[in-house]
């Protein structure tokens, strides 16, 4: 198989120009190419003004690729395709083994760590503090509509982790030698996502379509002999002698085993306390804390595409910004979501915490993004590995109490924000965040640094987006879950440096940030675990 990259066409070409562009590209009749399909198609908008096209790298089969290839040895955007296909590191033996591996946590790590260990023959047990995605979706608008936190079902736990409720991003910038997001990306498509994400340069599926996917891989986990267990909380661990043995379970069963993904979501604070009460060694990590910032979507979209902006093949435009702040903080926009909403995230009473959603059609009137700002705990939160869920845990209490202690979140326009001045009324810009807002003023909710940074920091970003600094949009606070404050620290075999068999993966261990990067994670878990039942050296 062959690849050409760099391959353009315009924006609304039809369907058949780009079998034609192919062929005449590789000067070849169009009855020697055999197949073809789309590996990646992208389009660049940084040049305002020029024609935007869309770019494409293509996979293809020709009659004779040995003559094509030697045509266009010279030439770096004709060439062999490589090969990103999955190859597992091993299958157990006929009727399985009698230990089996046990994965806690069913978001899209633990989901791929149960996926790839099932089909293994491994047959994991998948243990689940939440409910199942239906279920857990009607007790999440239980508290964007009524107020009412169930704290083991909700946006951050369940089946589906916190992904469920989110963009449904599927691109990373993580280094990925192995090709497993393609691993991630296709059986997410056998599991009911639109074939493009294979091939989009930005995919994502939103929040519906994640619903019924998740369904899917767990049916399919099923299936191949494996077990998921919903509402089952692991509350201890079964270890002598630096060996995990098992877990113990909320109502007091015990699972024996002597392999444990630890596949948490960064907000599993009462289990993080546990493991660090076991002698678990970790870390503190840095994150990042801040607010959802909401602008119409045609303001972004006008600011991004130019006389592109609203282009059916385009979709509601994104961005990504970086401001280096003259107090030596940095801030960034974080998880943008177009055309989505700002959504409620606490998963602990008397807390307010926001993230954003959208859906897969991205049709919603505002786009929405966190803005925030970095911070260390050698700078900010000295005090050991805990510190950091201690300073989150503050000042989600002091958002909640900014709200109005009903889980309303505190909110303020952009252009009071900036001025120093707190908000009376809205303007143009509608926000969206349920269960509501409390107008007021946000610089208490924040550590002064922080409100300072980001204060330059908006003006600097209209810079790279006109109307950024719009003094009608919406700053909601306050996000602090952008990452696990902490990282359960592993070595070379993927375990806990100090309790053999316990393998820490995905977000809350520190290893990943988003769905992709959490699905990669899990794959990687998984093959060190197989590997490890198997006998098998890498």
């Amino acid at each position: 198989m062959l690849r050409i990259t760099e391959l353009k066409l315009p924006l609304d070409h039809p369907d058949e120009a780009l079998r034609e562009t192919i062929v005449q590209r590789l000067g070849i009749d169009d009855a020697e190419l055999l197949d073809f399909s789309i590996f990646k198609r992208s389009y660049d908008a940084r040049k305002k003004n020029t024609e935007l096209l869309f770019i494409y790298a293509i996979d293809l089969t020709v009659r004779d690729e040995a003559a094509v290839l030697a045509r266009f040895a010279d030439d770096h955007n004709v060439g062999v395709a490589p090969d990103v296909s999955y190859k597992p590191v091993g299958v157990a033996p006929e009727g399985g083994l009698a230990e089996r591996p046990i994965v806690v946590g069913f978001g899209p790590c633990g989901i791929f760590a149960g996926l790839i260990l099932a089909q293994a023959g491994l047959r994991p047990i998948v243990l689940e503090r939440g409910k199942e995605v239906r279920q857990r979706t009607k007790d999440t608008w239980g508290l964007w509509r009524k107020s009412v936190l169930n704290p083991e079902s909700n946006v951050q736990f369940g089946e589906g982790g916190a992904g469920t409720f989110s963009d449904g991003k599927l691109y990373s910038q993580i280094k990925d030698p192995k090709h497993y997001g393609r691993k991630v990306l296709h059986e997410f498509v056998k599991a009911g996502a639109p074939d493009e994400i294979l091939y989009v340069s930005k995919p994502h599926i939103g929040t519906f379509r994640l619903t019924g996917m998740v369904e899917n891989i767990r049916e399919e986990i099923i299936a191949l002999g494996g077990e998921v267990r919903f509402e089952h909380k692991v509350t201890d661990l079964l270890m002598e002698d630096g060996q995990l043995n098992g877990v113990v379970l909320h109502n007091g069963e015990q699972l024996h085993s002597r392999h444990v993904v630890l596949a948490l979501g960064h907000s599993a604070r009462d289990t993080f306390r546990m493991l660090h009460g076991r002698g678990v060694f970790m870390e503190a990590k840095p994150f990042s804390i801040g607010f959802r910032i909401e602008h119409p979507q045609s303001l972004i979209d006008k600011a991004r595409l130019g006389k592109y902006a609203g282009h059916p093949k385009l979709g509601a435009a994104d961005y990504k910004l970086v401001h280096h702040a003259k107090n030596g903080r940095s801030v960034y926009s974080f998880c943008m979501c177009p055309g989505g909403t700002v959504v409620a995230a606490t998963s602990e009473p008397g807390r307010v915490v926001t993230n954003g959603m959208s859906q897969y059609s991205r049709n919603e009137r505002n786009a929405n993004s966190g803005i925030v700002v970095g911070i260390t705990p050698e700078q900010d939160y000295p005090g050991g590995p805990l510190a950091g869920i201690e300073l989150q845990e503050r000042l989600e209490e002091l958002a909640y109490e900014l709200g109005g202690s009903n889980y309303h979140a505190p909110a303020q326009l952009v252009g009071d924000f900036v001025a120093g001045r707190p908000s009376t009324a809205l303007g143009s810009v509608e926000p969206s965040y349920k269960p509501g807002i409390n107008l007021g003023d946000l610089a208490p909710s924040l550590p002064d640094f922080a409100i300072e940074a980001l204060r330059e920091a908006i003006p600097a970003f209209d810079r790279q987006i006109k109307g950024y600094s719009l003094a009608d949009a919406i700053l909601t606070g306050i996000e602090t879950r952008t990452s696990s404050p902490l990282r359960i620290t592993r070595d070379e075999t993927l375990q806990s440096l100090n309790l053999k068999g316990l393998f820490p993966a995905g977000e809350g261990a520190g290893y990943a940030g988003g769905i992709l990067s959490a699905g990669v994670d899990g794959i990687r878990i998984a093959e060190a675990v197989a590997r490890s039942m198997l006998g098998l050296t890498e």
